[in-house]
């Protein structure tokens, strides 16, 4: 079995003036709150056990009846700090999720990361800088490093300084194998709490920081590769992106709402 946790404390700067009143993952999608089409892509894939990390605005999220937990420090901190919020909520006895709140995806590329049997996997799209051309004049100005070793993640997260350097783009998707999940907490209690994380503070550590301090530790990252089927939302601009294409029937080359 596995359980599910979507991080969605953060405030959405990027997205303003969409997220001056609400928080990012309830800002709709061709019709529907991101969050809603996240649970109803977990759903479909037989999640049911789903909790949400809240912050900024989270009443408007409790209203939804999920579980939640709080990061009192949303606004100071970054999304590891809430993922450690939940520790409660973070056992060893089932396969734990671990989702952005600011992306969808087809059930497809969900069921790829959850068939994967490694002890953490990553979803990784490898036709990534079709999206990225269509959100950006320069795709490599926005992207990160990633790179793949025998079907495994072995660096991430940096900046490029060429295509080369990048074999696909991590998605915002992770899965942690059961017996593992204690072991991601004792990892991070044991990171120097005043060390810097690629140029970040520790309570300001990025995602990808995180997961490549794992690498470095000695984790099996394996890369749950996919082709498309997912949008990432971080900025106006994408969202009127998105809505253009799908007016215009033009997005489902990229991701097909509802799709299986």
């Amino acid at each position: 079995m596995t359980r599910a946790l979507i991080l969605a404390a953060g405030q959405g700067t990027r997205l303003r003036p969409l997220t001056d009143s609400r928080p990012k993952c309830l800002v709709p999608l061709f019709g529907k709150p991101l969050l809603e089409r996240q649970l109803d892509t977990m759903r479909a894939c037989g999640l049911e056990r789903i909790q949400v990390a809240t912050g900024y605005c989270r009443e408007q999220i409790e209203a939804y009846g999920l579980p939640t937990s709080f990061n009192p420090r949303f606004d100071s901190t970054n999304m590891v700090e809430s993922l450690m919020c939940d520790r409660d909520y973070l056992t060893a006895d089932e396969d734990l999720l671990i989702a952005y709140g600011d992306i969808v995806y087809e059930e497809k590329n969900l069921q790829a990361l959850l068939a994967s049997t490694e002890e953490l996997s990553l979803m990784i799209d490898k036709n990534w800088r079709a999206l990225w051309s269509l959100r950006l004049e320069d795709p490599l100005s926005d992207a990160e490093t990633l790179k793949i070793n025998d079907g495994l993640v072995t660096e991430l997260g940096k900046k490029p300084q060429s295509y080369e350097q990048i074999q696909g783009q991590y998605t915002g998707l992770i899965k942690v194998r059961a017996d593992k999940v204690q072991d991601l907490l004792a990892h991070y209690d044991s990171l120097d709490r005043d060390g810097t994380y690629d140029g970040k503070n520790f309570d300001n550590m990025y995602m990808t920081s995180f997961l490549q301090s794992l690498i470095d530790s000695g984790w099996a990252v394996r890369a749950a590769i996919i082709s498309g089927g997912w949008l990432e939302i971080d900025s106006v601009d994408d969202i009127e992106c998105y809505e253009a294409l799908y007016q215009a029937g033009d997005l489902q080359p990229f991701y097909k709402p509802g799709s299986p």
